[in-house]
């Protein structure tokens, strides 16, 4: 595994049940701010027995994008309305109601030490 899906895959962990970021948040917040595509790239590559929640990143628009191979798509939402997300009419969820804004520190410490 990189040094860049480490963070990635920390940063998502840390995502809160019901909360979502986008592509380019994780990017930002791994430390890669023009990596939103890399972030996608590793959470594609997740083992199937990950606990990292993957369905919580979505597109800065609030839309799932991920690709409609195996019904990914459908599971993504599935999962998200689990954890009580909304979408509205547009297939978009409310960045106001369910956007995360995680506490730096939190994160610095996460990721502290990931590189090494």
């Amino acid at each position: 595994m990189t040094p860049f899906a480490r963070r990635v895959y920390s940063v998502v962990s840390a995502i809160p049940r019901g909360r979502i970021l986008s592509y380019k948040d994780v990017a930002t917040i791994s430390g890669s701010p023009r990596a939103p595509r890399a972030v996608g790239g590793a959470l594609s590559n997740l083992p199937g027995d990950s606990d990292v929640p993957w369905w919580r990143v979505v597109s800065s628009v609030g839309r799932i994008t991920t690709a409609a191979i195996h019904h990914t798509a459908q599971i993504q939402r599935a999962l998200l309305e689990d954890e009580g997300v909304v979408f509205d009419r547009a297939n978009r969820i409310d960045w106001d109601r369910f956007g995360w804004s995680p506490d730096p520190e939190r994160i610095a410490a996460a990721l502290e030490g990931l590189d090494a």
